[in-house]
């Protein structure tokens, strides 16, 4: 991918990275998607999925005949290991969430998005974003090639970016049982036992 390319990229996760943000804090009766009602929150996943499908085409098509990195086999089977391990993280993960209000049959039932409780239990014991834990591992573990290394290179920065965004919106929430949360659990990197 050129350096053009490159740039061009940039700017496509940027585009996903404002929108998915900016929609992130919709809610039935405020916001961009205030529009949509009850269907508030499947509207927010649908964008979100296509737009990110339109970044990762856009990113196909611009990195076009980019051959795959030569890399030795040790460090592909490294790569598959961390695939595996996100994926096995991001299902243990969303274990700690309520599927229906994650999917947005909650909303569609009429159930509140304020009434969903600080997840505390299972992997958010330990960190406090196990599923963009979960993607970083998958990322930089598919980066074979130009256009994977460039999607693990923006999509962590919009990830870093989107935690701190969310993290916000989640005091706003809950307020100092999240600053306190916070302060006791890391984000990305489980804390390791003290002796």
């Amino acid at each position: 991918m050129s350096l053009a390319g490159q740039f061009l990229y940039a700017l496509a996760w940027l585009s996903f990275g404002v929108g998915h943000s900016l929609l992130a804090g919709a809610r039935r009766n405020r916001g961009a998607l205030a529009v949509t009602g009850r269907f508030h929150r499947i509207a927010y996943n649908l964008i979100a999925l296509v737009h990110l499908r339109m970044v990762l085409a856009f990113g196909r098509w611009l990195a076009a005949g980019s051959a795959s990195f030569a890399l030795p086999a040790w460090l592909l089977w490294i790569g598959d290991a961390m695939v595996v391990g996100g994926l096995v993280l991001g299902l243990a993960a969303l274990r700690s969430y309520r599927a229906a209000p994650f999917v947005g049959l909650a909303q569609l039932r009429g159930e509140s998005d304020d009434d969903e409780p600080l997840a505390l239990g299972g992997l958010h014991r330990w960190m406090r974003h196990p599923l963009y834990s979960a993607s970083f591992l998958i990322l930089w573990g598919l980066a074979r090639s130009p256009l994977g290394l460039a999607t693990a290179i923006w999509a962590s920065l919009y990830l870093v970016i989107g935690s701190r965004i969310e993290e916000r919106r989640l005091i706003a929430r809950y307020g100092e049982a999240y600053r306190t949360y916070r302060r006791t659990t890391p984000a990305f990197m489980p804390r390791m036992p003290q002796a």
